[in-house]
């Protein structure tokens, strides 16, 4: 199942994202316009979001930190993130992030 906040690209995927950061909680919102919406509990200075978000998502798709890389949008709240894995397809994705 294709969604368009998450993508198969050669070698992994593609994730949208749109962050909030200095949350209480690290947590998945669910999606909106066509994002996965985020909260993190850092603060949007020297990159802490950015390095918040990459270990939440190395967390919970299982993949290693240096897996995960922000394309686009690294002072952005829209960010694009790709999780370069063989075996995460959109569908893995959406599963463990999304709240069910």
């Amino acid at each position: 199942m294709e969604s368009k906040w998450c993508s198969a690209i050669a070698g992994g995927v593609r994730i949208a994202v749109q962050i909030t950061p200095n949350a209480k909680k690290t947590e998945v919102i669910g999606v909106l316009d066509d994002a996965l919406k985020l909260k993190l509990a850092a603060q949007p200075i020297e990159g802490k979001a950015n390095e918040a978000l990459i270990k939440f998502l190395a967390g919970a798709l299982k993949v290693p930190k240096s897996a995960v890389t922000i394309t686009h949008g690294q002072t952005n709240k829209r960010k694009l993130v790709e999780v370069r894995s063989t075996s995460l397809t959109p569908a893995d994705v959406a599963k463990v992030l999304l709240p069910a």
